[in-house]
C-alpha cells in the first residue's frame, strides 16, 4: 500500500515506472460512493495511471475505505490531510505536490469516468503539444437516471484554439473536471487552485483559459457528473446551497476574483464576455428561487450583489432575454416584491399582470406605471415584444392558481387566474381546457374563464386525478398541467403557475384507472419556475412484482397487446 501525508514525501513511495496520467480523486466524507469512482478510473482502457486519493480529513469511514483500496491496487496513492479545510481545493493542491505523472486530471468522489477519458484526452496531448484538452459531460439525475451533456453546443465538434479568445463562450465551461491538463503548463504559470473559498473552479478555469496558449475541445464524453437537483440541505452540493446568503457572497467574491486577473494579466477585452456568463450562469441560477426567498432573504440578497451588479459592462446585459433583464432591472431598484412576480415562468414566455402604455412615447413598461428613471425606462421596456399583434400561439398571457382545496376522491378543486396584460383575448367568457397526459394518454378537463376586469378572467375547475389514463402496467413519473385556449382558430398553451407554498396533497387512484393502484401528490413545483406539480407512483403488489416483471418483458408487441386490453377493460 502506498501512502502519502501532506510533510515531505521524498522516499516514502516506492520507484515505479513513471505514469502517464494522474488522476486525484478528492474525498471528504463519502466512504460510501468513493470506491464506485475510483473504480472508474481502474476501469480506464489506459491503464499506465496514478491514482492519488486526497481526503480532506474525513470523520467517517472514509480513510478506512481509502486505505482498503489503495492495498489492493499499487497505483492508488492515499493521502490524507491533517485537518479539514472545507472546500475541494486544499486536497486538489496537496495531491499536486506529490503527483508523478506529466499529466492530470481531477475527479469528485461522488462522479465518474467514462472509460475512455483518459485516453481520449491523452491521445489530443499527443498529437498536439496542448496545455490542456477537454470533453464532454455527461450530467445524470440522480433521482431518475436522466442524462444530458453539459454546455453541448461549447463541446459538439473537435477543434483546438489558440486561446481563449477565439470562442469566448467557453467561459460557461468553468468545470475543472472536463479537462486533463500538462504539468508543465500548470507548473509554469503557478497556477493552483485558490484556497479558503468555494467556487474555486471559476477562478482556476478562467486563469486556465486565459493563460493556454493552446488547448482541444473533444465531442466525446470525458466525466461523469452526478447531480441531485434542487437540494437544499446543508449536505447538498455547493451549487445547491444557493439558500445560503454565504453561498451569494463566496460567487461574487470569486467573480471580483475573476475580475482583477482580467484586468492584473491585460485581458480587460474579455470582461463583457466574462460578465454575460455571469448574468446568464450565474445570476440566472438564483433568479429562479427568488419567487420562493421571503423579503428579509431578498434584502440581503439585494445588499451583496447589487454592488457588483454595477460594475458589469453594459454590453452584457443587453445580450440577456427581456425577460432577464427586467428581473435584474427591479433588484437593481430594490423593488422586491416585483422582482418575485417577474422572476416565476423565467424561460416560459410568461407575461407581467400588468403592462402600462405611455401615452406621449407609445412605448409600453412592464409593471403598473411608467418608469422614473432612464436606466428602468430602458429595462422594463417591453414594446419590442409586439404584445398586441404577435401571433396569438406565442401571445404572452399567465396563469396562476390562486386556491387549491381537496375535493372527492383523488380530485382537487383548482381556482384560476388568467392575466392578459395585451388584451389578446375577445371580452366575454373565455373557454379554457385543462391537459395533463400521464404516460401516453391524455386528460382533458373543460372550464370558463369569466371576465372580472379589463386583461384579468378568472375561472374554477375540478381536476380529477382518477380520471387519468394510465397505462395497465402502471405509471411512475411527474407531469405539469398546462392550460389551452382558442381564438380565432389558434391555439394558446401556457404553463400553470401553483401557489408558492401549500401542504402536499396525496391520495390513492384505484385500480379502474389501471390495472395498478397508485398513489398520487399533487404539490408546488418549488423552483422556478413554479408549477402545479403531480406524480404518480405504483402501490401495492403490483407495484413490486408485476409492474417490474412487464417492464422486463416489455416489447414493442406486447405493449400493443396491454393497450387493448386496457381499452377492452374500461
Amino acid at each position: 500500500m502506498r501512502t502519502a501525508t501532506t510533510s515531505p514525501v521524498t522516499g516514502t513511495l516506492p520507484p515505479l515506472s513513471i505514469p502517464d496520467v494522474t488522476v486525484t480523486v478528492i474525498v471528504y466524507n463519502d466512504a460510501e460512493r468513493l470506491p464506485r469512482a475510483v473504480a472508474s478510473v481502474l476501469r480506464q482502457t489506459h491503464a499506465n495511471i496514478e491514482v492519488v486519493i486526497s481526503d480532506d480529513h474525513s470523520t467517517d469511514a472514509t480513510e478506512e475505505v481509502a486505505r482498503e483500496l489503495a492495498a489492493h491496487d499499487p497505483r492508488i496513492v492515499y493521502l490524507r490531510l491533517p485537518e479539514n479545510s472545507g472546500g475541494c481545493s486544499a486536497p486538489r493542491n496537496r495531491a499536486l505536490e506529490i503527483a508523478r505523472a506529466p499529466y492530470l486530471m481531477f475527479l469528485d468522489s461522488d462522479d465518474e469516468l467514462p472509460e475512455r477519458a483518459v485516453e481520449i484526452l491523452l491521445a489530443a496531448h499527443r498529437e498536439r503539444d496542448l496545455d490542456f484538452a477537454m470533453g464532454a459531460v455527461h450530467r445524470v439525475r440522480v433521482d431518475g437516471g436522466r442524462r444530458t451533456t453539459w454546455m453541448p453546443h461549447l463541446v459538439a465538434e473537435r477543434r483546438t484554439l489558440d486561446g481563449i479568445e477565439a470562442d469566448p463562450r467557453l467561459f460557461f465551461e468553468h468545470l475543472s473536471t472536463s479537462k486533463m491538463y500538462a504539468r508543465a503548463f500548470l507548473d509554469r504559470h503557478g497556477l493552483r487552485f485558490p484556497e479558503g473559498i468555494h467556487y474555486e473552479d471559476q477562478l482556476f478555469s478562467a486563469q486556465a483559459y486565459c493563460l493556454a496558449k493552446t488547448f482541444t475541445v473533444v465531442p466525446e464524453p470525458v466525466y461523469r457528473w452526478y447531480i441531485a437537483p434542487y437540494a437544499a440541505s446543508d449536505n447538498a452540493s455547493i451549487s445547491n446551497q444557493r439558500h445560503k446568503l454565504t453561498n451569494v457572497r463566496d460567487r461574487v467574491h470569486v467573480q471580483r476574483l475573476i475580475d482583477a486577473f482580467l484586468a492584473g494579466s491585460g485581458r480587460e477585452a474579455l470582461r463583457e464576455d466574462k460578465d454575460f456568463k455571469f448574468l446568464k450562469h450565474d445570476f440566472r441560477m438564483y433568479a429562479g428561487d427568488l419567487p420562493y426567498r421571503d423579503d428579509a432573504w431578498l434584502a440581503s440578497f439585494a445588499d451583496l450583489v447589487n454592488p457588483y451588479l454595477d460594475t458589469l459592462a453594459e454590453g452584457a446585459y443587453a445580450r440577456l432575454p427581456r425577460a432577464e433583464r427586467v428581473v435584474l432591472r427591479l433588484l437593481r431598484d430594490r423593488r422586491l416584491s416585483d422582482v418575485r412576480t417577474a422572476a416565476r415562468g423565467l424561460g416560459h414566455d410568461v407575461a407581467p399582470r400588468r403592462v402600462t402604455l405611455d401615452a406621449e412615447s407609445g412605448r409600453v413598461y412592464w409593471g403598473e406605471c411608467v418608469p422614473l428613471s432612464p436606466e428602468a425606462r430602458r429595462e422594463l421596456d417591453l414594446t419590442d415584444l409586439e404584445l398586441d399583434t404577435r401571433p396569438f400561439f406565442t401571445a404572452l398571457l399567465r396563469h396562476e392558481i390562486t386556491e387549491i382545496t381537496r375535493g372527492p376522491g383523488a380530485s382537487v378543486d383548482l381556482t384560476v387566474r388568467t392575466y392578459d396584460p395585451a388584451l389578446r383575448l375577445p371580452v366575454g367568457p373565455q373557454r379554457a381546457v385543462l391537459h395533463l397526459s400521464p404516460g401516453r394518454r391524455r386528460l382533458t378537463v373543460a372550464f370558463r374563464l369569466s371576465p372580472v376586469g379589463p386583461g384579468l378572467f378568472e375561472g374554477r375547475v375540478r381536476l380529477d386525478l382518477a380520471a387519468a389514463r394510465l397505462p395497465v402496467h402502471g405509471f411512475a413519473g411527474t407531469r405539469h398541467p398546462v392550460l389551452r385556449l382558442r381564438h380565432r382558430g389558434r391555439t394558446h398553451t401556457g404553463i400553470l403557475l401553483a401557489p408558492p407554498a401549500f401542504p402536499p396533497l396525496t391520495a390513492r387512484v384505484p385500480h379502474r384507472a389501471g390495472l395498478t393502484p397508485h398513489r398520487v401528490t399533487l404539490r408546488p413545483e418549488g423552483h422556478n419556475p413554479g408549477r402545479l406539480q403531480i406524480t404518480w407512483q405504483p402501490a401495492g403488489l403490483t407495484a413490486t412484482v408485476l409492474r417490474p416483471a412487464a417492464r422486463h418483458l416489455s416489447t414493442p408487441r406486447t405493449r400493443r397487446a396491454a393497450r387493448l386490453v386496457s381499452n377492452i377493460l374500461r
